[in-house]
């Protein structure tokens, strides 16, 4: 029987997901395991994979288009089963009049169809009573383009006919032109197509349509500002002890396994040293209730090309920065690549925003809830500083922490980002 192919929900919060790119096209056969769409979610852009074998018959939904969780985009037909087996009967099939349509289009709408019935052409079946075995998109094209199949030699698996036969094969004749169904009346009652939008014309506004991710990106962010209250604190870091033990370290680095250690990577694991130590920031607002986290997830937040994903470093406090530096590294590749999976998002408490890279000193990050806290890192800056009396050039990196202050108060947070200011200017300390 049909099987109808639904939207997954591939994330927690997801309610509904846009079809990006079908990988499989009507026609073509679908083995299980096989990555058939690749589906924009809330979070991220995944594949999507076939957990059943046959024909891909119909799609639903193209690409671009929207549909719920659980909602049906494409229909699978078994090896040998009858497209007609989901084609809707030809009642089902005439357009249906409107709530409210006055007779005389109701009357028109029905003439219509019946003349589109009459017109067409049943697909063409074997002389010797014998099924003939072609794909649901070969007989579509059998049928629109006047081909006999029983005279198509098929090549697909199993002398299956497919569709790339019967554009090969000669048309038996051509088929005549249907007759132009009468126009109903129009009516304030029956819905009207909208009128074709011309380009738009140089120097106008562009309107950007907005994603899924977009989407829950938005809203997500306005409910923190809305509902969460923040207060935000600042400091400076000396960077120069940082600097140079990186330098050290990837100079040995390359020697032996070939890991090339960021800033970023230092700044990661302060964080994780300091969630430790000050656990009431590794913690989150729970109604009546504050939950404090036995273990630390570091959501990274990651710009990708349609938003910002928030995958996460799990158990953190268990790992060494080696391994903490690679998989950073490796999530960020397959961030870029749409290949994160749902779980890699699960288990955040903590988050991390680095905008150095892009030139930025200083800022505030919005809290990313549920979770009590977000550091936020700009670049480091070689300025001049007051040391021992005497004005000398220095490194200089400022870090800001956004916290949620019905978990966090002012002295937690000061102690919090004053941990990860003594870490990083004292880096050995995270290597023991």
């Amino acid at each position: 029987m049909p099987i109808n192919i639904e939207m997954p929900k591939l994330s927690d919060t997801m309610t509904e997901g846009t079809v990006v790119r079908w990988l499989k096209k009507e026609g073509e056969e679908v083995e299980i395991g096989d990555i058939i769409a690749e589906i924009e979610t809330d979070k991220a852009t995944m594949e999507m994979e076939a957990f059943d074998e046959g024909i891909l018959s119909k799609i639903s939904v193209p690409e671009g288009g929207k549909a719920p969780v659980g909602s049906a985009i494409a229909i699978l037909l078994e090896d040998g089963e009858s497209e007609e087996a989901t084609a809707p009967s030809s009642a089902e099939s005439a357009p249906a009049a409107l709530p409210n349509t006055p007779p005389a289009a109701a009357k028109a709408l029905e003439s219509a169809a019946a003349t589109v019935n009459k017109s067409q052409t049943p697909a063409p079946t074997p002389t010797d009573g014998e099924r003939i075995k072609a794909s649901p998109l070969a007989k579509k094209i059998a049928e629109s383009e006047g081909v006999d199949l029983t005279a198509v030699s098929g090549t697909g698996p199993g002398g299956r006919i497919v569709k790339a036969d019967v554009v090969a094969a000669p048309p038996a004749s051509s088929p005549a032109p249907a007759p132009t169904a009468p126009a109903a009346s129009p009516t304030p009652a029956v819905a009207q197509a909208p009128a074709a939008i011309s380009p738009v014309a140089e120097g106008a506004d562009q309107i950007v349509e907005l994603s899924s991710m977009r989407k829950i990106i938005a809203e997500r962010l306005l409910t923190s500002k809305i509902s969460i209250p923040h207060f935000y604190l600042h400091l400076e870091v000396d960077a120069a002890p940082l600097m140079a033990l990186r330098k050290q370290i990837n100079a040995q680095s390359e020697a032996s396994h070939g890991n090339k250690y960021s800033v970023n990577d230092f700044v990661v694991k302060a964080l994780i040293n300091a969630s430790v130590t000050v656990p009431e920031a590794n913690a989150s607002f729970n109604g009546d209730h504050i939950v404090q986290f036995a273990h630390v997830g570091i959501s990274v937040a990651i710009a990708v090309d349609d938003g910002l994903v928030t995958p996460v470093v799990k158990n953190a406090e268990q790992k060494s920065l080696l391994a903490i530096s690679k998989e950073i590294k490796e999530m960020a590749v397959r961030a870029h690549d749409k290949k994160l999976a749902p779980n890699e998002f699960d288990g955040g408490t903590v988050t991390i925003s680095n905008l150095g890279a892009w030139g930025i000193e200083s800022f505030d990050a919005i809290v990313n809830p549920p979770q009590a806290v977000i550091l936020s890192v700009g670049g480091i800056i070689e300025k001049p500083v007051v040391k021992d009396g005497e004005i000398v050039p220095g490194l200089r990196m400022n870090l800001g922490v956004s916290c949620d202050h019905r978990v966090v108060d002012g002295a937690v947070g000061a102690k919090f980002l004053g941990e990860i200011k003594r870490l990083l200017e004292n880096p050995a300390l995270m290597l023991v």
